[in-house]
């Protein structure tokens, strides 16, 4: 074999065989170290390109170790206390700003409020709200849901380089919150903590949530809720979602890239699921397959209530549970 075919024919072959190990359940990493360490692969690239026209036996050994050591590094590596933070330079703390109030000296974004490092938001629960939707989106953040609240929507933050936004209205007879962040305009130059945002939301209404994240960290106990629907996007990122009774109908789409989701549901939930997973590796406890990428629990046909899953992604880790 040409000498300048082995380091690209062993970074397929590891690769290969780590997907491999995985899938059949031998091996476990991080999904997101793939889009957190990729200039690994520029740094094999490089050594392969400068030490090219170099045939001794100590360049080959460098140029194997490099590969070795690189490829170990994507899928042992345990890196989640600082993925998320590689595009983050700094560190602010700022004041706080829950109302709309434009004489107080903050930036307000039209009827939204705003909160930097810690506070609070609070969202009043109205009587007669049947159907409430909550849109998040942010990235390098802990995102944490296990409380109810007697308001409609209640948050507890930690911001370091972003400010949390949350604006609302309605449509028609549905209650709208957009929860999001508002990238801060100067220059941070020091960075320690993620961004966090605890939430509690009320049991009355029925839920619809959208969750667009990046490099995030959510883990959302939703079981004393009623979700109507419930969708996650994003990339590089970890989603737990613990689900409770289903409604008549109760929907939950994924589309993620290099991502590790997990979904809890109850073990007598009635569901349906359709997979389009690419390279991810898939995990349906409790499900048969009826035909390519189509699973059902056994109770599906003759169940009232039931869920409804599509789950679509690249490279990521994909698994449905029963509790």
């Amino acid at each position: 074999m040409r000498n300048d075919k082995i380091i690209p024919g062993m970074v397929l072959v590891l690769i290969g065989a780590a997907f491999l190990l995985h899938n059949f359940g031998y091996l476990h990493f991080h999904w997101e170290n793939f889009a957190f360490l990729w200039p690994i692969f520029i740094v094999i690239g490089g050594v392969n390109l400068v030490l090219a026209s170099n045939k001794s036996v100590w360049a080959t050994i460098l140029k194997a170790t490099v590969v070795i050591g690189g490829i170990a590094l994507i899928l042992f590596g345990d890196f989640s206390h600082t993925r998320g933070r590689w595009w983050m330079w700094g560190h602010h703390s700022y004041t706080v700003n829950t109302d709309n109030d434009d004489n107080d000296g903050n930036d307000d974004d039209d009827n939204g409020k705003m909160a930097n490092s810690s506070g609070q938001f609070n969202q009043p629960f109205e009587p007669g709200v049947k159907v409430a939707r909550l849109n998040i989106s942010g990235g390098a953040t802990t995102f944490r849901l296990n409380d109810t609240t007697n308001q409609l929507f209640f948050a507890d933050i930690k911001s370091h380089r972003n400010q949390f936004m949350l604006n609302s209205h309605k449509e028609d007879s549905v209650y709208v919150m957009d929860f999001h962040m508002k990238k801060h305009s100067s220059w941070p130059w020091s960075n320690d903590d993620k961004d966090m945002a605890m939430i509690s939301l009320n049991t009355r209404p029925e839920w619809v949530m959208n969750i667009e994240a990046g490099a995030t960290d959510l883990n959302f106990d939703l079981s004393r809720f009623k979700m109507r629907e419930v969708t996650l996007k994003g990339g590089a990122a970890q989603f737990v979602l613990k689900m409770g009774a289903p409604l008549a109908s109760s929907n939950i789409t994924v589309e993620t890239g290099a991502s590790d989701v997990t979904i809890n549901i109850p073990k007598d939930a009635a569901c349906t699921l359709e997979s389009s997973s690419g390279l991810s590796s898939t995990t349906y406890d409790g499900f048969s397959k009826k035909d390519d990428g189509h699973y059902e629990t056994d109770n599906f046909a003759s169940a009232k209530n039931k869920y409804y899953i599509h789950i679509s992604g690249g490279v990521s880790d994909f698994k449905v549970h029963k509790y």
